[in-house]
């Protein structure tokens, strides 16, 4: 028999974000879809970067394409009720980031999702990989786990 996972709780992440859930976020089966939980782990490590200076979306020379991604759905998530999405960085190389995100349910503390995701950050307009600029890996630093 194989066990489980263990699910993460808050203690296990640096940084959070309230998000408030939509009506068209529901499927048919009454929870929140599956490809919903990706669009609020794109918006948890965006908001972060954006918030502190580390990301301009319209003319930075340096962006972050996604190159693998995963999630462990855990618990149900259903509007009307809030979800806080919490943030970490597993790993922090020399042009890519894993980024950790888990979805609570409200104040819950076990996470009800376990996702995450890897940038590889290219110049814009070669798509080349480049090392992280000073700004992005400063932003960062606090966020990494070791996990």
């Amino acid at each position: 028999m194989t066990e489980r996972p263990t699910r993460g709780t808050r203690a296990d992440y640096r940084h959070f974000l309230p998000i408030t859930t939509r009506w068209m976020d529901n499927d048919v089966y009454g929870h929140v879809n599956n490809v919903v939980y990706y669009g609020y782990f794109d918006t948890v490590v965006n908001e972060y970067l954006i918030r502190r200076g580390a990301l301009d979306i319209h003319a930075g020379h340096v962006i972050g394409l996604v190159v693998e991604s995963s999630c462990r759905y855990m618990a149900s998530l259903a509007f009307p009720k809030p979800v806080t999405a919490g943030l970490r960085v597993g790993r922090l190389g020399n042009s890519a980031v894993t980024y950790e995100i888990a979805l609570f349910d409200g104040d819950a503390d076990l996470a009800a999702a376990e996702g995450r995701f890897t940038h590889v950050y290219v110049d814009r307009e070669s798509r080349r990989p480049v090392s992280l600029p000073a700004e992005l890996r400063a932003a960062l630093e606090p966020l990494v786990t070791g996990t």
